[in-house]
């Protein structure tokens, strides 16, 4: 089964010499590489600010994962996106007005699910879910509306296609051997092909901690979020009890090595499929050539300790599909198999497509069919397939893999976990991002217990949506002055996994563009493009640039030393929380009113030796515990304290005051569980220095 035809392949090398005699050349003010969604808005936007301007896509289809099985849209806070992205979701809503679209499924059975704006005369609805055709066939009819052209299937020749004088690319050659001059040029792919190509600085892999003073970046072996891990003990071995003897297939036999250290691996890629449970529009999964069932014997020990959620992620879409997305500790990822594919060739990427392809296909093969799964998960599994209405050229399978990070810019400005968590204030916004600081598994290893675990998937909440600096989507002057970069926008490996969601991708598409064509008018590198100038023009055409929540406090504006619960060491088993308010930062951890005694939130931080005084910040609610034991670690020893959390603080409603004490070089204070009878809050601590 073809998932994309790339022009490596040896007849289509041997052609190369015959296609070059019919080559072309076009001349276009801005010249956009790849298909993904941002390349629509990139383009929608240059041209309605007057510019020539054409986009050049190694794929057939145009959209990239919005368009390729993406469909129910990974977002964050939706009232972020503005501009062209949620003028995509508006004519998403507009286009399932229309009875016909309802094809295996009656409107009103699907609702209202997962849409916003619904009042008045829907100019402002959006509906965030919907079939890849729908998506795929809005951007073909938005390019057409503009009258913008698209060249499909046309590779960039990465070794000497790429023309630069005098520090600006002045064009790029396609495999096919058609030349493409542009006074700018904007690089939209997954991969950052262009960028990489133009000389410019990028980075593969998870930087260490130190780096950039992060905490959420590198090995994160032992840290275990979401339910994408072992919870189960599970045996790594071929032979059960066999240490020391061959591994499963997808394990590691590499030491798991420190926290926070950097390393090569990439978070793992799937396929978001589509599926439909709809019979007549059913294919049953097919069983691909090269499929090998040794491969899922790991995922067979997992539903023989329990585990049965394998349908946690099969997110509704209209007409009875799917939006199905990795899930659990064994599921659609492919981890550990991906490591090469940014930097790789162009038929060493189609071997890890392909590979990619085998294993999920294999997969639901697999569990729909094996007499080693447990029947209820094969009853299960086998009535659902792919839908025979889409991606007709390709058997239903999704042409596009999900890249969910690849190359990575080092530009002008780097986006780190200090951002998205608010910590500092970031200059010039060209966008927003407000998903969770999310990795998917890098690998998967054995334990220093024997056991298989996976490492690598983190889900931090963030304070607020965050800015995007302009610096991040432009290379470092010395090295192009005429090129952006709104889709492998520089940024450590986690910001990256917050900034990555498909209507951040058009978001900044169209700030690209806007700074383009403003270069161009003021005949000047992107670089130097005046902020009040792009700014103005970006908050006219819709753009969200700057949010404020009044029920939250950013630490970072608040005096002395603030430790939020994100960067608390938990003990036990903790949920997240933003419901009740004034809270600091992303919200606040409660101990669901469990185990009193067996829960614990440990606040650790460097501090100037002096005087300081701690208080402690909680939302009140009449659930809460009136007894919640508070200890402070300081100089002279512990000190235990009580606090009645269903009382209002007295500090702006916001912290209460513990006492003040006198401390060393560090400080802990633990807020427990012990004699609670209610409901624990633990969000924030915070030290302010005693003036003598």
């Amino acid at each position: 089964m073809q998932i994309k035809s790339l022009f490596c392949t040896t007849a289509a090398l041997l052609s190369l010499s015959f296609s070059h005699a019919f080559a072309k050349e076009y001349h276009h003010d801005i010249v956009i590489y790849g298909g993904t969604s941002a390349a629509v808005t990139t383009a929608v936007q240059a041209k309605q600010m007057g510019r020539s301007v054409v986009i050049v896509s190694p794929d057939k289809h145009l959209g990239g994962l919005t368009a390729g099985g993406l469909g129910w849209t990974d977002s964050g806070n939706k009232a972020a996106i503005g501009g062209l992205s949620g003028e995509f979701y508006h004519r998403v809503w507009k286009h399932y007005q229309n009875p016909e679209a309802w094809n295996w499924e009656e409107q009103s059975k699907f609702g209202n699910r997962n849409q916003s704006g619904l009042g008045g005369d829907g100019d402002e609805a959006r509906m965030w879910v919907f079939e890849p055709h729908v998506a795929e066939q809005i951007y073909d009819n938005w390019v057409a509306e503009e009258k913008i052209p698209v060249y499909r299937d046309q590779w960039l020749d990465r070794d000497g296609g790429v023309v630069k004088k005098e520090g600006r690319i002045k064009s790029i050659r396609t495999l096919a051997g058609d030349v493409f001059h542009g006074k700018m040029f904007v690089d939209v792919t997954y991969e950052g092909d262009l960028m990489a190509a133009a000389g410019v600085d990028y980075h593969v892999g998870r930087e260490a901690n130190s780096v950039y003073d992060e905490t959420w970046n590198g090995n994160q072996v032992g840290v275990l979020h979401h339910a994408h891990w072992f919870k189960e003990p599970i045996d790594p071995y071929i032979k059960a009890g066999d240490t020391g003897g061959k591994l499963l297939p997808g394990i590691s036999d590499e030491p798991p090595g420190t926290r926070g250290e950097g390393d090569h691996r990439v978070q793992a890629y799937c396929f978001r499929m589509c599926l439909t449970d709809v019979p007549e529009n059913r294919i049953p999964f097919p069983k691909p050539e090269g499929y090998d069932r040794a491969r899922y014997q790991l995922l067979v020990r997992v539903f023989d300790s329990g585990w049965r959620e394998m349908f946690r992620k099969f997110d509704p879409m209209p007409n009875h599909k799917t939006d199905t997305n990795n899930h659990g500790p064994f599921s659609t990822d492919n981890i550990g198999m991906n490591y090469d594919y940014p930097d790789a060739d162009y038929e060493r990427r189609q071997e890890i497509i392909d590979e990619h392809r085998v294993y999920q296909q294999g997969l639901m093969y697999f569990m729909a069919n094996d007499p080693k799964v447990p029947a209820d998960v094969r009853e299960a599994m086998s009535k659902w397939g792919l839908p025979k209405d889409e991606f007709l050229d390709n058997g239903g399978w999704p042409h596009q893999l999900y890249i969910r990070e690849a190359r990575r810019m080092i530009g002008e400005y780097v986006m780190t976990e200090h951002d998205c968590l608010d910590r500092k204030e970031t200059p010039d916004s060209v966008g927003m991002g407000s998903y969770t600081l999310d990795s998917h598994n890098v690998r998967r290893y054995v334990t220093a217990d024997g056991q298989v675990q996976n490492e690598g998937d983190i889900g931090v909440h963030l304070p607020r949506p965050y800015e995007i600096a302009y610096g991040a989507i432009v290379p470092k002057k010395s090295q192009c002055e005429n090129l952006l970069v709104p889709v492998c926008v520089s940024s450590s490996h986690i910001a990256f996994g917050s900034i990555r969601m498909e209507p951040v991708f058009m978001i900044l598409g169209q700030s690209a563009a806007t700074a383009a064509s403003i270069a161009l008018e003021r005949n000047e590198a992107v670089q130097d493009v005046p902020y009040q100038l792009l700014q103005q023009r970006l908050v006219d055409d819709g753009q969200v640039l700057l949010m404020d929540d009044p029920h939250r406090v950013s630490s970072r504006k608040l005096p002395g030393v603030v430790v939020d619960d994100n960067a608390a060491k938990l003990v036990g088993s903790w949920s997240h929380s933003a419901t009740n308010q004034k809270f600091v930062d992303s919200g606040y951890v409660h101990n669901q009113n469990e185990q009193q005694g067996e829960r614990l939130a440990r606040f650790e931080t460097e501090l100037k030796p002096g005087r300081y005084e701690v208080r402690v910040s909680y939302p009140a609610n009449n659930n809460r515990s009136t007894m919640v034991p508070v200890k402070v670690v300081h100089a002279e020893g512990e000190s235990t304290h009580s606090i009645n959390q269903r009382k209002t603080p007295e500090i702006d409603g916001l912290f209460t005051k513990i006492g003040a004490f006198d401390f060393g070089s560090s400080a802990t204070v633990e807020i427990g569980t012990q004699g609670s009878n209610g409901y624990v809050i633990a969000d924030s601590v915070q030290f302010v220095p005693v003036t003598k």
